[in-house]
């Protein structure tokens, strides 16, 4: 019984060290609904690597469902941009005829939103400077699938010869089928959205100068472990080079029952005054890493700066404005929970309102400003308390003893 309670008790420090250290709060939303919440690098840096330990809970404690948006793949975004429509007329069944102005000056294509229709349209496309004398572009076309089962309508992209006329005219024909109910006319720009990073600064940047070989060698920590997913180069001398390199860590194993270092390499990659020297890498988790690079008989390379970046990721929660959100992270003994709402993010769009983190704290920060130490803060407190371990580990040992003589003479 004395050594089942002496278990509980060990059981029950270990579970109070392992208990959240770090927590945050979430500035209260203006809207109820699904927001965007970005994790900032003081998070991250103090959670495990795949975030599986981060929780937010309410006012009373409860855990919200959340799911983690990783934004790992650069995104498209399309602006729809609507051309000035001049005149639209219909001859009842005959045509329907729609004008409009163009706002390029070299145009291949062009798209339309009609309302949903389950009909085939036939129709022309002219061209003119004057909106007088006209020139055939397309002729005898014509437009199917008019029907999106996600909205009440549908845009149809009609491709054109490379055309500069000022105006263009669509005539839909009639004749055979009731009118399509064109929206507007336009087109499409595209614009591709790289991820985005929050540059993590590195507490400590060391560059030497390894003679054989000749090799620069550059010491990189950071306070915390952290999340690193580009470092780019910026480099004033010389002009031209080119420069093998690669990134790695010291790490330990055993053998032969001797402990021994050794270098994990954990990327190769290539300096080179012909680009930008801004590399994609695979996820580093690291609070110290080392840069080598190998400079044959060149002088070593001159550094105006080596920056370090973390892409953003971010975690997507149904928010109430009437609830204060607190973000608890930071205990190693938590798995990832399971939320329902994982199974919908294929349905949600990517245009939330975001929610933003703030007064990050974490419970093992030592403070910058020394302050009075507390009683249990002592040194001398420390030392009573290791005595007093001692002599409960030592007083159940004894009992566990005297009780194992004592069966084993009966």
């Amino acid at each position: 019984m004395k050594i089942n309670k002496f278990l509980l008790l060990i059981i029950a420090v270990n579970g109070l060290f392992a208990q959240q250290n770090t927590t945050a709060k979430i500035k209260a939303v203006t809207e109820n609904g699904l927001h965007k919440i970005i994790f900032p690098a003081a998070i991250r840096s103090y959670s495990k690597e795949d975030l599986s330990d981060f929780r937010i809970v309410d006012t009373n404690g409860v855990a919200i469902p959340y799911y983690i948006n990783p934004e790992t793949n650069p995104e498209i975004a399309s602006h729809f941009s609507e051309f000035k429509v001049i005149s639209k007329t219909a001859i009842p069944k005959k045509k329907t005829t729609v004008i409009f102005e163009s706002a390029k000056t070299s145009l291949d294509e062009i798209v339309v939103s009609i309302t949903n229709s389950d009909v085939t349209k036939r129709f022309n496309i002219s061209g003119s400077n004057d909106q007088k004398e006209w020139f055939g572009l397309i002729n005898n076309s014509q437009l199917n699938d008019l029907e999106n089962s996600q909205d009440t309508s549908v845009f149809k992209t009609i491709a054109l010869p490379i055309s500069s006329y000022h105006y263009l005219k669509i005539d839909f024909d009639d004749s055979k089928t009731l009118p399509i109910n064109l929206l507007k006319v336009g087109f499409f720009t595209q614009a591709i959205k790289t991820n985005a990073v929050e540059e993590i600064i590195a507490k400590s940047s060391q560059i030497g100068q390894l003679s054989s070989p000749n090799k620069t060698q550059i010491r990189v920590a950071f306070d915390n472990f952290q999340i690193i997913n580009q470092i780019r180069f910026e480099i004033s001398n010389p002009s031209l080079f080119k420069r093998n390199a690669r990134i790695y860590k010291i790490k330990t194993r055993k053998v032969k029952h001797k402990v021994e270092t050794y270098q994990e390499t954990l990327l190769h990659f290539e300096l080179n005054s012909s680009q930008k020297n801004s590399f994609a890498i695979p996820q580093l988790f690291e609070k110290e890493f080392y840069i080598e690079i190998e400079n044959q008989d060149n002088q070593p390379l001159s550094f105006l700066k080596i920056s370090y970046f973390q892409n953003q990721v971010s975690v997507i929660a149904d928010l109430k404005t009437t609830e204060n959100y607190t973000i608890k992270t930071g205990n190693s003994m938590a798995i990832a929970p399971n939320y329902d709402l994982e199974n919908f993010k294929s349905k949600i769009s990517n245009n939330l309102p975001e929610a933003t983190i703030y007064e990050v704290k974490h419970q093992n920060r030592i403070n910058s400003k020394p302050k009075e130490k507390s009683i249990w803060q002592q040194p001398w407190f420390m030392w009573v308390c290791i005595g007093l371990g001692g002599t409960v580990i030592l007083f159940f040992t004894t009992s566990l003893i005297k009780d194992m003589k004592k069966n084993t003479s009966i």
